[in-house]
């Protein structure tokens, strides 16, 4: 009796909710609702930089603590700290300005400084936990604490699929540690909306491709007929049973597989590329091979409408994590990352896709200006840098700042809630609004905080 009069009570629900444009979402529709405000973006590529890149070493440039290297800091070190620290360590790489804007960009990203004027760095963000696992969580869901759904869930949810042959969210070599699944599942949304993994980070990206997704044995036909009885099964009991979302989801993930038959195969087909396209990414370098394929196929599946995009550049060995060693070990990372992202910035901008796709880069936090042991740094929480491209936002442009060394948000404090409502906001959508009811509560990717930072907006 509960679940007949539920199924009463929830059209009731819908019909109103229908009254108000905007409210609704629907993640399998090509016809996604009404956005809230003008999008300036249709989708996002994700460049997540496992471990914590360090900002005063790359985007956020302080003379300051180049000239008092080696000193005590003057102020304060935060309440809470991850590890134990000393005195100010100066960057060992040089900056200098470039394009237009006149930028500061460290050396250690020659290729990426030569698009500065098509990016949009934001010194100021800031966020609430110094260990991988919370920060990650934090960024990836919005909380440190409870398990919540993806920002790529809530946009999938929020906007739907442009193309569905294929999932509105694709994770490209996704990290399995500090968090793992939960950086990339739906929680309590549904299950469509979860990322789809391709591969892991600690196997070359060459295995990052669908599994089975050609069938030897039977014709599409025949699978066509497979499914459409095991759908018909599924719905008989639907109707005995009622509302089941998890059915529902498994019937959606059944029909889903089936038609990425279809376009998936060729989306993974980099060898419809040109060899200029390959050189343009890095793939004829084994230094940039495995990150600059990540980042054409992120490109690949951005052209067919995927909704959601991340690449995530982390190995078991060094990460961005560099507490000790930290010239080597961001040598490294940066080199292999460098050439494949100016390359997918250059690709876009010439087939006439960044102005419609929003580039996020950043890892879980940033690193201390004082120095850990004799050549490393710290995790750093209070005050660190990401950049944006594309998408809306205003282009060779640095916005917000860190005090005169780079430890604390100053100007234009950017929170990691105020990220993911500016980023929604992008997309066309108010973060009070996107919600969605469970256990009683409206939740929602930016839970009670966050506020869009207009400054940056084009």
């Amino acid at each position: 009796m509960l679940q007949s009069s539920a199924v009463g009570f929830g059209h009731l629900a819908m019909a109103a909710m229908l009254q108000k444009p905007g409210d609704v979402y629907a993640t399998d529709s090509l016809n996604a609702p009404p956005q809230h405000v003008t999008p300036r973006a249709k989708r996002v590529i994700f460049l997540f930089m496992k471990g914590g890149p360090s900002g005063i070493d790359t985007f956020d440039y302080k003379p300051k603590l180049q000239a008092d290297d080696g000193k005590e800091l003057p102020y304060d070190k935060p309440r809470v700290q991850f590890a134990a620290t000393g005195a100010l360590l100066g960057s060992p790489w040089k900056f200098q300005q470039h394009g237009e804007s006149g930028i500061h960009v460290s050396e250690l990203f020659p290729h990426v400084a030569q698009r500065i004027d098509d990016i949009c760095v934001l010194n100021s963000v800031h966020g609430t936990n110094a260990a991988h696992g919370g920060a990650a969580l934090k960024l990836h869901t919005g909380s440190d604490t409870f398990v919540r759904p993806s920002m790529g869930a809530w946009v999938n949810y929020g906007l739907g699929t442009e193309n569905e042959n294929m999932p509105g969210f694709l994770t490209i070599c996704p990290t399995l540690a500090h968090g793992g699944v939960k950086n990339w599942g739906s929680a309590f949304l549904p299950a469509e909306c979860q990322g789809v993994p391709l591969g892991v980070a600690s196997k070359p990206s060459l295995d990052a491709n669908v599994k089975f997704i050609e069938n030897a044995k039977w014709s599409t036909e025949q699978q066509r007929q497979q499914i459409s009885f095991l759908n018909s099964l599924n719905r008989q009991h639907l109707e005995q049973s009622g509302p089941a979302s998890a059915l529902e989801a498994r019937i959606h993930s059944f029909e889903l597989a089936f038609k990425m038959q279809t376009e998936m195969p060729i989306a993974q087909d980099l060898s419809q590329e040109t060899e200029a396209t390959k050189s343009l990414y890095g793939l004829d370098d084994s230094f940039t091979e495995d990150f600059g394929r990540q980042c054409l196929l992120a490109r690949r599946f951005a052209e067919r409408g995927v909704r959601f995009i991340q690449v995530t550049h982390s190995d078991t060995n060094v990460q961005w994590d560099q507490h000790s060693n930290l010239k080597e070990g961001h040598n490294k990372n940066a080199r292999e990352v460098d050439k494949p992202i100016a390359g997918l910035l250059t690709d876009l901008k010439q087939r006439g896709l960044l102005d419609e796709t929003l580039v996020l880069w950043g890892g879980e936090f940033g690193r201390t200006p004082v120095a850990q042991g004799k050549n490393g740094r710290d995790h750093n929480p209070e005050g660190f840098t990401m950049w944006m491209a594309g998408g809306g936002v205003k282009t060779g442009i640095r916005y917000g700042a860190t005090d005169e060394y780079g430890y604390y948000a100053e100007e234009n404090k950017m929170h990691i809630h105020d990220l993911h409502a500016t980023l929604l906001a992008l997309l066309g959508m108010e973060h009070e609004r996107l919600t969605y009811r469970f256990a009683g509560r409206d939740f929602r990717l930016t839970d009670v905080a966050g506020k869009v930072h207009e400054g940056l907006i084009a």
